[in-house]
């Protein structure tokens, strides 16, 4: 397209021509070989701010190019500017450039320009050709928000310190000035401020921090539906019922603020808090900006959610600690006691039956009761520290044979399998792996029918070595290997079955084959029965 001195005439002569430009989506601009303004089609005096109609105002020039920024958000000088560049002969290709008009949006353009040659080779002019694409970068925009939001939430353990910093990532890339995250207190239910997010420099006293009102302003109206609310222009909203919400509406327009968007912040379906910003401009994408913040305020949800259960699993563990030590204690020295007093009187002569009967009852219970204190007070002990292990030279095969000799004594019909090699040397606390053999083999018969065969190997592998015990009783039903070394856990199908048992074995098992560093593990055995595996390093604990 031609447009300078000849070209300029040419193109007033050129009805066909000139339509065709008028009638442009996009923004059309072309200067002389001067660098003057000497045609803008209606789409580009639309974006100055000037009527489309009529001739070219000769302020255009100077009052459209005040409105231009640069990428980098400052002033862009005229010699930086598409046409101008065109002018000296370059050639631009799909330059952003963003005009900002006082009280509207900032909007963001795709620019090309190119010099206008005539046909004997000299410089007429130049034109530049915008594509509005302000959705589009702002889409791009809040993809990169969404990664920064990502990585600021992995670097916070809590919402109140990580909220600035994702409220900032947010208002940078709406271009708007404030934001403020509200979460749900969970032991009053009311909406407070977790934090909040102002580049406007102006005083923010009374603006942010106050607590939103259920069912009032665009903050308490979301709270209540658990829906996102748009006001294009608080001044008009219609939903303006209370004296809490008009005075709201009034801190808001002395600061500038004309636009907001207030979103839930969920995990699933539960309601964690909202998130609302405000703008000073009005804004026309709220459907691209809800779905983008909605975007924004669910990773929220999903890292409170996240926090809010790690703080409660931390203290069900310290409650469960402080009940394990309290049971410990306070039971063995009465159980002490009664267990003494108990196996004396059993052993007086010339008592009556039936209370010899009831006196054993008495000593053999208060023994299982005793067992079960001293293993809560083995795992609190090894979980805090307080015990520690104590590592020698330990021969495994020595260990496994006299376990499986004081198993043959104390059990009745056996049927052993052991793939044992001639020795197996490593660094640990025998007394304590002795522990986790011996529960793991009373399990296996515990479990099995009589007589029924387990299997026992040992071998070095690499680095560790590696222990398995297979039985073929029970097992352990679906979806509950996963819990079986939790405290006080017993299966289903041994609940069912009326086996005693404290549900405490594998639990201590597992807290001392982690101490020395290695692994347990446990698997079915097909057709039915159990594998437990346990791997140590052969190094011995770190």
């Amino acid at each position: 397209m031609v447009v300078l001195g000849e070209a300029a005439i040419a193109l007033e002569n050129g009805a066909f021509l000139g339509a065709l430009l008028e009638s442009m989506d996009a923004g059309v601009i072309a200067c002389d070989r001067d660098g003057l303004v000497v045609f803008a089609n209606k789409a580009m005096r639309e974006i100055s701010g000037f009527s489309p109609d009529g001739p070219l105002p000769p302020e255009f020039d100077e009052a459209a190019h005040r409105l231009l920024i640069s990428p980098d958000m400052r002033p862009m000088a005229r010699s930086e500017t598409p046409l101008a560049r065109a002018v000296l002969g370059e050639f631009v290709s799909g330059e952003d450039v963003l005009v900002r008009r006082p009280g509207h949006r900032l909007r963001v353009f795709d620019t090309s320009a190119q010099p206008i040659i005539g046909p004997d080779g000299e410089l007429l002019g130049a034109v530049a050709v915008s594509h509005e694409v302000t959705a589009l970068r702002r889409v791009e925009r809040f993809r990169n928000c969404h990664i920064a939001v990502e990585h600021v939430l992995k670097m916070h353990r809590s919402a109140a310190e990580a909220a600035p910093e994702v409220l900032r990532a947010v208002t940078t890339t709406l271009g708007w000035p404030s934001a403020e995250l509200f979460l749900i207190d969970e032991a009053t239910g009311l909406l407070l401020s977790a934090g909040h997010w102002d580049s406007s420099g102006l005083e923010t006293e009374g603006f942010f921090g106050h607590t939103p009102v259920r069912g009032q302003g665009i903050t308490g109206r979301v709270w209540e539906s658990g829906r996102p609310i748009w006001v294009p222009d608080l001044g008009l909203d219609p939903g303006l019922r209370t004296a809490h919400e008009r005075e709201r509406v009034q801190i808001c327009l002395r600061r500038g603020v004309r636009t907001a968007l207030a979103v839930p912040v969920r995990d699933g379906g539960n309601l964690l808090g909202v998130l609302t910003c405000y703008a000073g401009t009005q804004e026309y994408e709220p459907d691209l900006l809800t779905v983008l913040l909605d975007g924004v305020a669910a990773q929220i949800g999903i890292f409170v959610a996240q926090r809010r259960a790690e703080g409660l699993s931390r203290q069900l563990a310290r409650a469960q600690s402080d009940f394990v030590n309290l049971v410990g204690h306070e039971l063995r020295t009465p159980l002490t006691s009664i267990t003494a007093n108990a196996t004396l009187l059993a052993e007086e002569t010339g008592l009556d039956p039936d209370v010899g009967q009831m006196v054993q009852a008495i000593a053999r219970n208060a023994g299982a009761l005793q067992r079960i204190a001293d293993t809560l007070l083995d795992l609190a002990g090894l979980d805090s520290g307080h015990l520690e292990l104590d590592i020698r030279e330990v021969d495994l095969v020595a260990l496994l044979a006299d376990a499986v000799t004081g198993l043959r004594h104390s059990c009745g019909r056996l049927t052993l399998v052991t793939e044992l090699p001639a020795e197996l040397h490593l660094p640990a606390d025998g007394t304590r792996l002795r522990q986790v053999v011996d529960d793991l083999l009373s399990n296996a018969v515990r479990y099995s029918p009589p007589g029924a065969p387990m299997h026992i190997t040992l071998r070095a592998m690499d680095t560790v070595a590696e222990l398995c015990i297979a039985d073929s009783g029970i097992g352990t039903p679906p979806g509950e290997h996963a819990r079986v070394f939790d405290r006080f856990f017993r299966g289903s199908n041994v609940r069912h079955q009326g086996t005693t048992g404290s549900g405490l074995g594998l639990s201590l098992a597992r807290a001392i084959i982690l101490l020395h560093g290695g692994t347990i593990k446990l698997t079915d055995n097909k057709p039915s029965g159990t594998i437990v595996c346990v791997r140590l390093p052969l190094s011995g604990p770190q």
